[in-house]
């Protein structure tokens, strides 16, 4: 088989240092980086991206707030750049309805990315949690 791959080359007129060059780039592979500790994924965003894959959640503020009103959320999750008043806001209702509420220490554009969408979220309200362990975050703080 390599005979052939030397005869057809010849026949191209190609040079031998060119057939050598051919061959040394085929036999390169492709090496995958793994993670370091540091690039390893945070487990409250691989807890985030699960919920919103096999269970039920809203995304958006005024979507957020109004369902911490109705107390029909089991938790809340709020980007670490959100408005101070919106927070504060989030806060104080999760308060009075007794719902977790969870601060992601990312923006709202990367939350926006973990749920797998093309757009900023700044509240995530959380109905059904699905097969993720989300809710042992909201109940450590």
């Amino acid at each position: 088989m390599e005979e052939e791959k030397v005869e057809k080359a010849e026949e191209a007129g190609e040079t031998p240092e060119t057939k050598t060059r051919v061959r040394i780039k085929s036999k390169n592979k492709v090496i995958r980086k793994r993670k370091s500790k540091k690039e390893k994924e945070n487990p409250l965003s691989s807890a985030i991206r699960l919920a919103v894959e096999s269970g039920k959640a809203g995304f958006g503020s005024r979507k957020g707030v109004r369902e911490l009103l109705l107390g029909s959320v089991k938790l809340v999750v709020v980007a670490g750049n959100v408005p101070p008043a919106l927070a504060e806001d989030v806060r104080i209702y999760g308060k009075i309805s007794e719902i977790p509420l969870v601060e992601f220490p990312g923006t709202s554009l990367e939350l926006g990315s973990i749920c797998g969408k093309p757009f900023p979220v700044s509240v995530l309200a959380i109905y059904d949690e699905g097969v993720s362990n989300i809710m042992e975050f909201g109940k450590k703080k």
